[in-house]
């Protein structure tokens, strides 16, 4: 199915309208493509997080039912989750009921606070809440400095108060989400979102393509959930980072193999007792060349990984 996007004319025209509901200085919407009829992603730069690029590297987007809106996280800053609302309110105008945070990464829920109003229920894996607590200070401080004293000043904690345990499904008005929590992978507080009407995926962070996976959470567990991740009943998934759709399951392949890779080389090199910052420097060198971003990552990947295999 060929991508609709809202075009640059459109844009503007979108932003016009915007700029009237919402004042002058109104955000202008961030680009969105619709991936299936009424699925709206927009796609994050496949880099760190800067000041420019307002900490916009991960793939956000809202799903439009017959009476409701949901929103699928919200953007590496206040700033970023202005410009989505924006962007919903140039081809809706129906209620935003839930706001939904895939994982407690700052890049996917530091714009919540845009989305904060009456009637709008924020969800999030029943875990969320106390990794929010535990680690929103900590990333207020370290994203200081790419991000700017202008856009962490604006950063809000909200965590979500309808708690996802096991699996929960949302109405938007004869359109269901199904929300599934998993055990500690990526993260421990990861959730996907599965839009029925469409068979699309929202992975959040347990589906990277193009960008080198990234490892804050157990390693065994992600490689463990792979096989009910790929049974989930998907046509396309949308990516935490990458392009903003994925064939489903097929494009969890490389992830899959870039993991596997990292687990083989590091039980390999703690089988010769190769010290920690060898191994972390060494380990799944076979795939550099095949991930945007693997020098940032791959070696604090390794170094956790050798940490986690170390005691099995």
């Amino acid at each position: 199915m060929a991508m609709a996007r809202i075009a640059p004319l459109a844009a503007l025209a979108a932003g016009l309208s915007v700029a009237a509901a919402f004042g002058q200085g109104a955000p202008s919407p961030l680009p969105a493509d619709e991936i299936a009829p009424g699925v709206y992603v927009h796609a994050g730069d496949i880099s760190l997080e800067t000041s420019a690029n307002e900490g916009g590297i991960a793939n956000i987007g809202f799903v439009i039912g017959a009476a409701s809106v949901a929103v699928i996280d919200t953007g590496g800053s206040l700033a970023e989750g202005r410009r989505l609302l924006a962007a919903i309110r140039a081809v809706t105008d129906k209620p935003i009921r839930y706001v939904i945070d895939t994982h407690d990464h700052p890049d996917h829920l530091f714009g919540n606070a845009a989305f904060v109003a009456p009637g709008t229920t924020f969800v999030g894996h029943a875990e969320l809440p106390a990794a929010m607590a535990a680690r929103m200070e900590f990333y207020l401080s370290a994203f200081r400095g790419p991000l700017g004293d202008a856009l962490i000043a604006e950063v809000k904690s909200v965590p979500p108060t309808l708690l996802v345990e096991k699996e929960l499904t949302l109405d938007l008005g004869g359109r269901r989400l199904v929300l599934h929590a998993w055990p500690a992978a990526h993260t421990n507080t990861d959730l996907t979102v599965l839009d029925e009407a469409t068979a699309t995926l929202f992975a959040g962070d347990l589906l990277f393509v193009e960008h080198v996976p990234v490892l804050d959470g157990k390693l065994k567990g992600w490689l463990g959930l792979m096989e009910a991740l790929a049974a989930l009943p998907a046509k396309r998934a949308v990516p935490g980072h990458g392009p903003v759709s994925a064939a489903w399951p097929a494009g969890l392949a490389p992830e899959r193999r870039y993991l596997e890779r990292l687990t083989s080389d590091i039980r390999a090199a703690i089988a010769r007792g190769t010290p920690l910052a060898m191994a972390a420097k060494d380990a799944a060198a076979s795939e550099a060349g095949k991930w945007q971003l693997f020098d940032e990552y791959n070696t604090r990947n390794a170094t956790s990984a050798y940490e986690e295999l170390e005691w099995e």
